[in-house]
Formats: structure tokens, sequence, C-alpha cells
């Protein structure tokens, strides 16, 4: 997919790696509901640039979504229920054998490191939104973990979560594999023009790392 070397795997955190879907769903009190207060949180986040503290976005995403502010605060007291998707453990643990690993996540340091230690494989870098100073898809985002890395972005594979992140990584040179596990189309009005792979499983990456 790319004639550059895939040196490091970067993915986005809360969608990439753990199913947040769920989490908010059951926050929100259906899976309706869930995905409402998600979808808008998505567009409010890429309209947002500038970091504000998390949680106020996320609030602000209840509220456009027709439902109370104060399930912010519910998404973050059950933050330690995340979990990751089923394929997360054994793929990053045959990941980790040959590359170092990384996470981007549009959150704060607190809960972006909470949120790490749920997918239960070490991450050599862990990225956030709060530590940055903006939200993804701002090119800073990807060029921190870039930097941390110490590798150009050529040389890293970013998984997005969201089709939001393949724009960002994009725009920063980084080849991108959308891991799509819930099949979401691409929303209306966000042109994405670099190519990627789309796939709803985490397994073809193995074999898109070592270059078979």
């Amino acid at each position: 997919m790319t004639a550059d070397p895939i040196r490091a795997v970067v993915f986005d955190l809360l969608t990439g790696l753990l199913d947040s879907w769920t989490l908010w769903n059951t926050v929100a009190g259906d899976e309706s509901a869930g995905a409402r207060w998600r979808q808008m949180y998505l567009r409010l986040t890429y309209a947002q640039g500038a970091y504000r503290p998390y949680l106020d976005l996320v609030a602000d995403a209840a509220t456009a979504a027709g439902l109370p502010a104060t399930l912010a605060d519910s998404l973050a007291h059950s933050w330690h229920t995340l979990e990751p998707w089923a394929d997360v453990h054994a793929v990053l643990t045959s990941l980790r054998t040959t590359v170092p690993l990384g996470v981007v996540t549009n959150c704060s340091e607190a809960l972006g490191a909470m949120a790490a230690e749920r997918v239960g494989v070490p991450l050599d870098v862990v990225v956030t939104a709060e530590a940055v100073g903006c939200y993804k898809p701002d090119r800073r985002c990807y060029l921190a973990a870039a930097d941390a890395l110490r590798l150009a972005p050529a040389n890293i594979l970013f998984v997005a979560g969201s089709p939001f992140d393949i724009v960002g990584a994009s725009a920063v040179g980084m080849p991108v594999y959308w891991h799509n596990h819930a099949g979401l189309p691409i929303p209306a009005g966000l042109e994405i023009t670099a190519p990627y792979i789309e796939h709803r499983q985490l397994a073809p990456l193995a074999e898109i790392v070592s270059g078979r």
C-alpha cells in the first residue's frame, strides 16, 4: 500500500482499538441515542481544532443530540469498562514483535491513559489531544506521534477509527488502514482524496506490515 517500509503502527484508540460504541450506547440508554450522540460528537470534534476540555465537548454533543449534558460525566465514570475489540490482543501482540505501537486519541491525558491501559497490550507512544493542544484531524496530532517515534510519517501506518482520521493522517503523509468495525459510511460532505485500505477486522494488519 506504500513504497516506504512500515516501521511503526499508530492507532486511533477509542474506536480503532476499543469498543467505545458500546459504552456510549449504554450510557445514552439505547443504541439509537448513543449513535446520535457519538455522531454529533465526531462532527463537533472535527470542527473544533484547538483543544477544549474533552468532557465539555462530549456534553455539548449530548445537548445537540437532544440528550442530557450530564451524560458526559456518566461516560467518564464508566470509562473503566471500555473493552478492546475481540482481535486486538492477538493482533497487537503479534505486531509488537516487529514494530513499535502507538495511539493518538481525542481525549484528556487522564482518560487517554486509562483507555490505553484497557487495550491490554503495552504501547510505546500515547498521544492525547490535551497534550498536543488540538483535536484530530489537526495534522499536529499525527505529527506528534511521528515525533515521539522518531520516524517519518511515511513510515508509520495509521489505523483510523473514523473516516475523519483518514483525512488527518493522510494529510501528513501516513498510509491509512481504516478499521471500520461498525461498517460506517463516509459522512456526506467529507472529501477523502488519499487512498486507504478498509477492513472491518484488524487481522490483515500483520501481512500489510510485513509487506506481504
